[in-house]
């Protein structure tokens, strides 16, 4: 009897840990089978690495599948159209994507969002179906730019006064016209003595910002400052500054940072760069899709910041950070 009392409390418990087990497993699997895919708009640029090796630690961190996607140039646009088409047909719990042209992604986000819920870093679309949008504050960092330029113009010459340029990287991004529209607005209601003279668009690659640049000494000889809005022109117009031993007489003030700008700006071929946290882009932007697709409530906007980094500070902890951020 008292064998068979045994046997029955250790079969009782048993199958009440097998109940366990079992109740178990499906909250086990759907960490495992939750797929989001991140697409960006270049995957071969350093800026890109970075938002990238963000989403790939949040994805080992909270135990889903991330698979990292994008173009191979930010002007690719139909291309980046086809891998989110392509990412949504495989029924991700949710998609993160930093959409490379502002008109022509609107609305293929707005079909990519009636079958899943798209969260946007970066750069916006012309869309109102972003379940959560986590970017810098664009026009804002335009104003940083604008500031840090006259800051170093004063410093060279002792007073904020004339001539600038601007060169985008490309037209109808919406960062970059943001970036844009910071800096003029900017420079018209706050340094009355500085002049921007040239505003001009590129086609997305360096060699242009190059050759853009080194136009631009010749035609304008009175310049004193250019604002190159995104990497690729910072370093296509670092190039340029470098080549011609200019950084003394030409400011320039760079957005977003790799090892070659980075260098420029030790060197004093730049005198500032604005830079993202593109890593928490990446690592928040997966956090927030996973709490998306489970259910939960989440910003509509959040601010990743953005701060001016010069000579004076970039060895500072927070600015190094910024800097030289983990990729891998």
């Amino acid at each position: 009897m008292t064998i068979l009392k045994s046997m029955t409390r250790r079969a009782l418990m048993g199958i009440a840990g097998a109940a366990m087990m079992t109740s178990m497993m499906p909250a086990a699997s759907f960490a495992q089978d939750v797929t989001i895919p991140i697409i960006v708009k270049d995957t071969t640029s350093f800026y890109w690495q970075i938002v990238l090796a963000g989403a790939r630690q949040a994805g080992k961190d909270l135990g889903v599948s991330v698979p990292e996607l994008g173009a191979q140039s930010e002007s690719d646009i139909n291309g980046q159209i086809s891998i989110l088409e392509n990412a949504v047909a495989g029924s991700p719990a949710a998609v993160v994507i930093s959409p490379t042209e502002f008109k022509a992604l609107g609305k293929p986000i707005d079909e990519a969002a009636k079958a899943v819920p798209i969260i946007g870093i970066d750069s916006g679309a012309d869309s109102q179906a972003f379940t959560s949008f986590l970017t810098t504050d664009n026009v804002q960092g335009g104003r940083i730019a604008a500031d840090g330029l006259a800051a170093a113009i004063k410093a060279a010459t002792g007073k904020e006064e004339g001539e600038v340029a601007i060169i985008t990287s490309l037209p109808g991004v919406g960062s970059l016209d943001q970036r844009r529209e910071g800096f003029l607005d900017q420079m018209k209601t706050k340094y009355p003595g500085i002049t921007v003279v040239v505003d001009r668009f590129a086609d997305g690659q360096a060699t242009t910002g190059l050759n853009m640049m080194t136009d631009l000494i010749t035609a304008n000889p009175n310049i004193v400052g250019v604002f190159a809005s995104n990497l690729i022109m910072a370093q296509g117009v670092g190039q340029a500054i470098a080549e011609n031993k200019l950084g003394d007489k030409i400011k320039v003030i760079g957005f977003d940072s790799d090892e070659k700008t980075v260098g420029f700006l030790k060197e004093g071929v730049l005198a500032g760069l604005v830079v993202q946290d593109p890593y928490r882009m990446g690592y928040d932007g997966v956090k927030t899709a996973l709490a998306v697709s489970k259910g939960e409530k989440v910003e509509t906007f959040v601010d990743t910041g953005a701060n001016l980094v010069t000579q004076a500070n970039m060895a500072e902890p927070k600015m190094d950070a910024l800097l030289n951020p983990k990729v891998n």
